[in-house]
């Protein structure tokens, strides 16, 4: 699979994928206008996990053809409280996803809930209220930081590009029923899963991400499986202070859903990581066309990295998630 490095086109002026957009990137090049275009399979999502020692939270606006499913979730880690609300429209309506990533703001907005996303100077602002919560995030976005961005090609109307934007430093607050809750300084991280693309119907993934510090080096882990393989594309990178070293191999994922506190492992391609839970989230949709089954597990990574040069990077106490994910859309 090759790394691209100039802007390209996903799509053709007639809506099929662009086989010059296939490959792997570590800036988000590939331009998406052309997914609004065509009918019945287009999936358009922007979803951001923030994770701190405290409080995990996921915030998502999407827009999947006939249906807009946005979520805001947080939870609090010592007291097992959570604020959550999810609205599934039928048909789809409040949201707003920028054609390009980078080119406008998303926004959901529904009775119950508001997200506001934008692009701002230094960062990422994410912006959400629900019933009881408000969040005001910004992802912070250091100079030189490298994101992955990939194109999954099934065939050429079945493809999606990815950017998986992973250890992205986060500072802001948090109001819980009226108590503000600053986001601890240095410890918090926040993650980007972007996508634009046309999918299956019936699809199963894996994926994981990991952020924070090892002796002095912030470590982003992004690993993913099942969807990408037999297309020749993938989705695992270790990014190492901010430099991405994309795993251009499938991963094994060794775990067992109904013992999910037990470690997990992912290995392969130079990577040995170790997962170890200490919250699933279950999530559980069905719209008879649209269903959706979610396990995602938090807790912390472990493990070293070895580049092909044979460099070993060890990584210990990373924060984030790991899931197992079944789609019918």
């Amino acid at each position: 699979m090759p790394e691209l490095t100039a802007p390209v086109s996903l799509t053709r002026s007639d809506g099929r994928l662009n086989p010059a957009a296939v490959g792997w990137a570590r800036q988000p090049l590939v331009e998406t206008a052309g997914i609004g275009r065509g009918r019945g399979r287009n999936k358009r999502w922007e979803y951001w996990g923030v994770v701190t020692p405290t409080h995990l939270i996921g915030v998502t606006v999407s827009h999947i053809d006939y249906a807009a499913v946005h979520e805001v979730w947080i939870h609090e880690i010592d007291s097992s409280r959570e604020w959550h609300r999810q609205a599934a429209l039928v048909p789809p309506r409040g949201a707003t996803l920028p054609a390009t990533l980078g080119t406008g703001p998303a926004r959901a907005r529904t009775r119950g809930l508001e997200v506001d996303i934008d692009e701002v100077e230094g960062g990422t602002r994410l912006r959400a209220a629900i019933d009881g919560a408000v969040i005001d995030i910004l992802a912070q976005l250091p100079p030189g930081h490298e994101r992955l961005a990939v194109v999954v090609p099934w065939s050429e109307t079945r493809f999606q590009y990815t950017v998986k934007d992973v250890a992205r430093p986060a500072s802001g607050h948090l109001v819980l029923d009226g108590r503000r809750v600053e986001l601890p300084a240095g410890t918090s991280w926040a993650v980007l899963d972007h996508g634009r693309g046309r999918w299956p119907h019936d699809i199963r993934w894996n994926w994981g991400a990991g952020s924070g510090t090892t002796e002095g080096r912030t470590i982003g882990l992004q690993v993913g499986g099942r969807w990408t393989e037999g297309t020749g594309s993938t989705e695992n990178a270790v990014v190492i202070d901010g430099r991405l070293h994309h795993i251009p191999v499938e991963l094994d994922f060794d775990y067992d859903i109904e013992r999910w506190q037990q470690p997990w492992r992912v290995t392969g391609g130079g990577l040995e990581a170790i997962f170890a839970p200490f919250h699933r989230k279950e999530s559980h949709t069905d719209l008879l066309v649209l269903a959706s089954h979610t396990d995602q597990c938090f807790g912390h990574w472990s493990g070293t990295f070895t580049n092909p040069g044979g460099r070993v990077t060890p990584f210990a106490g990373l924060m984030g998630w790991c899931e197992e994910v079944h789609q019918r859309w």
